[in-house]
């Protein structure tokens, strides 16, 4: 499937400044969120395009080559596959400065994770952070988490009530959950209702507390949590897992983010699912053509530099990248070439090149 031009799926001009490819980049994520009953392809298209658009690198090589010079682009979508909301761990998109919390916090009560009226308890969301190595995110790792996190109560499997009891209406709001405050003002008598805080609107408290939580239905917990980081993640990316947050008395935990960060490698760098690093080559090496041994993370891969090879010229090696977060197949591992000029020499070699010199080498157009 062709993809869209990213400035188009922004909505902005190719010469649209910073602030305004965020500014338009804020606005449909928020628009199309699937959280929201947004379209989920949409926020993807979205979160790819500025990916892209918000580095300035990635940008330039992009309004030069299209999509081929940024490999491809980061944010393939979800690696587990089945959408937003599967179970096992979602891809959460990189907001940037933004903030998640920010654009979602207008539709989810005030805050990310938080409860609005009318919606059921639910656990703290955590988020913590790894560090993976290069390597380790090409090829993906699983890593286990070790949290201190507030766990259900075992003793009274987070009822907040004794075994051997019950909850019961509560006696401030009477079983309704909502209590009614009235204000006299110039205009009248004005009411207001609002959440009980006796009960937090559940309506319901313990006959007998808990004797281990003391009703507060959890108890911290040393956790251990087993994730699957996938193949071609990146630097940045954000893995949920649902419910593997915070426990709540009488309600579902919250979730769990897990923010991925990359070491940096000493040879490579990366672009999407291309692979970037140089080679050195002698000049002489690179005026007759040479194969050289490369290091790329599948280890060791001859490469011939042809002759007549200047520096800075790029070489390709096919499926040596990043694999795709979705299906098989893998980006590719760009080599640049750098021709090295010998700084001291003999009095032979200085003699050598200048009677190569005096043959013609030294004419417009022998180099190329």
């Amino acid at each position: 499937m062709t993809k869209r031009d990213y400035y188009e799926v922004l909505g902005v001009a190719k010469g649209a400044s910073a602030d305004e490819i965020k500014k338009a980049y804020r606005r449909l994520a928020v628009e199309h969120h699937p959280d929201r009953g947004g379209d989920e392809a949409k926020f993807k298209e979205v979160n790819e395009a500025y990916e892209v658009l918000k580095d300035t690198s990635k940008r330039q090589r992009y309004d030069q080559f299209g999509h081929a010079g940024v490999g491809g682009a980061a944010g393939d979508g979800n690696p587990f596959g089945g959408g937003f909301g599967n179970g096992q761990g979602d891809m959460h998109f990189d907001f940037g400065d933004l903030g998640l919390g920010d654009i979602l916090g207008s539709f989810f009560g005030g805050g990310f994770g938080g409860n609005g009226r009318g919606r059921q308890a639910r656990g703290r969301d955590v988020e913590t952070g790894i560090e993976v190595t290069f390597e380790q995110a090409v090829f993906g790792t699983e890593v286990d988490l070790n949290l201190n996190l507030e766990d259900t109560c075992e003793h009274c499997s987070g009822t907040t009530v004794e075994p051997g009891h019950e909850l019961v209406a509560c006696d401030r709001c009477k079983g309704s959950g909502q209590v009614t405050n009235v204000t006299r003002t110039i205009f009248g008598n004005i009411q207001q209702a609002s959440v009980c805080p006796k009960c937090s609107g559940a309506g319901k408290i313990p006959d007998v507390v808990c004797s281990v939580c003391r009703g507060k239905g959890t108890k911290a917990k040393n956790q251990e949590v087993k994730l699957k980081i996938p193949a071609g993640i990146d630097d940045g990316a954000t893995i949920r897992l649902r419910e593997h947050g915070e426990a709540v008395a009488n309600g579902p935990k919250g979730d769990l983010y897990v923010n991925i960060r990359v070491k940096p490698h000493k040879k490579f760098t990366r672009e999407g699912d291309l692979i970037l690093s140089s080679e050195h080559v002698h000049m002489v090496d690179a005026a007759l053509g040479i194969e050289i041994e490369v290091e790329t993370v599948d280890g060791l891969v001859s490469m011939k530099v042809p002759a007549g090879t200047q520096s800075g010229s790029d070489f390709k090696l096919s499926n040596h990248g990043v694999p795709h977060l979705k299906g098989d197949t893998r980006g590719a591992h760009i080599v640049t070439i750098l021709v090295d000029t010998p700084t001291k020499m003999s009095k032979e070699q200085t003699e050598l090149l200048q009677k190569f010199k005096e043959l013609g080498g030294n004419k417009k157009g022998f180099w190329r």
